[in-house]
């Protein structure tokens, strides 16, 4: 069995690795073999698998990349992850994509699936769009078309039909992916010191580059590890932290808030692994039960519109509940519109009923962690004295 180091180690190598060697060797594994790359929060990843494509997290390009080419398409008042993924388009490191999906995250996206039709005008693009309301008969209905649109897409790209049969497989690929992560997660909120959530993080990352399938075995892989491990226990805060949906967090800055004394027990990363709350059903009609899981048993963030006001905020509770944490970190990248809009309501919620929060912002190039480490650690601090008063 694998060592809790040398999973970590392999998970690193895929997180630095910005030209996507590993979608280069799936691809070449067997000719004719296509990957379709996403931005974050969520697409139906089921169905670029069922029509035997690799789905590709792309992210960004972290505190790696500098931006030079990209910053000439956007303006200096919002995020950076659009200038850096227009960076790597234009830089060639995305040239193993055969498509690019851009879900409905901000308006910001939506613009950048329009650049990208402009620049790759080679490439399949498409902007992903959600429902706003709930209805089965509405919203649902309206869903079910996007997935059939791109469903009759991508077929046309592989070139052969996308049988109901084969969807249902991949949802049943997508479910034990989830599972293997949701069991993770649950290991590291009994006991995160045996877990640390840089270790969690780099797990993530890596699906999204391999095969989901593979994935599940190397979750699995680190859970065993990391069990038979022994590691210290330390008096930190646990804390849920919030806002990282969508532009990554530098790693450096997840090890900063853990070096300052804060457990973080549950989160937002990476949103596409978690989105779904429950096992789709895998069999009878695929897309009208995907379009029922996303309406009925999806997570809340920013990026997904909330019809009834009432629930604002209630998602965000359960977890602190759940997870027995006993404060929130709210890490929102500057000029994220979607975090930054609703974290004032988050607060309202947490403090009506005595959650303690703080808050900052950063960028997926943050570099200088110092002032991000001294905050959390006198959030932490605060958290213990307070708690043992």
């Amino acid at each position: 069995m694998s060592t809790v180091q040398e999973i970590v180690e392999r998970c690193q190598v895929l997180y630095d690795d910005l030209q996507f060697e590993t979608v280069k060797r799936w691809k070449a594994a067997v000719p004719g073999r296509k990957a379709i790359g996403y931005m974050p929060v969520y697409v139906p990843r089921e169905i670029i698998h069922a029509a035997g494509m690799l789905p590709v997290g792309i992210l960004g390009g972290g505190d790696q990349l500098e931006v030079i080419q990209g910053d000439a398409y956007y303006q200096s008042y919002i995020c950076r992850i659009p200038r850096s993924t227009i960076e790597l388009g234009l830089t060639g490191r995305l040239d193993c994509m055969d498509g690019m999906l851009f879900p409905s995250i901000c308006d910001v996206i939506r613009n950048l699936s329009g650049m990208w039709q402009l620049l790759f005008k080679d490439k399949y693009v498409r902007y992903i769009d959600v429902p706003q309301t709930y209805e089965d008969d509405i919203g649902g209905r309206f869903y079910i078309q996007e997935m059939q649109t791109l469903r009759e897409d991508l077929a046309s790209l592989a070139g052969r039909e996308i049988t109901d049969a084969q969807i249902n497989a991949s949802i049943e690929v997508y479910n034990e992916n989830r599972r293997a992560l949701n069991e993770l997660y649950a290991y590291r909120a009994q006991q995160p010191w045996q877990a640390p959530t840089s270790e969690v993080y780099l797990l993530q990352r890596a699906g999204m580059v391999l095969p989901p399938e593979e994935h599940t075995v190397l979750l699995r892989e680190y859970l065993e590890a990391a069990k038979a491990e022994e590691r210290p226990i330390r008096d930190n805060a646990r804390v849920v932290l919030n806002g990282t949906f969508c532009e990554q967090p530098p790693l450096g800055l997840i090890k900063s808030i853990e070096m300052a004394g804060c457990y973080v027990v549950e989160d937002d990363f990476v949103l596409v692994s978690r989105w779904l709350l429950e096992d789709v059903p895998s069999d009878g009609d695929p897309l009208d039960n995907l379009s029922k899981a996303f309406l009925h048993h999806s997570a809340a963030t920013s990026a997904k519109y909330e019809a009834r006001k009432e629930d604002k905020g209630q998602f965000l509770l359960k977890q602190v509940r759940d997870n027995g944490a006993e404060g929130v970190v709210f890490a929102a990248p500057s000029f994220c519109d979607p975090a930054l809009l609703e974290r004032p309501m988050l607060q309202e919620v947490l403090a009506a009923n005595n959650v303690p929060y703080t808050a900052f912002k950063y960028a997926e190039n943050s570099g200088q962690m110092a002032p991000i480490r001294e905050q959390a650690g006198t959030f932490a601090d605060s958290i213990k004295l307070w708690s043992a008063a």
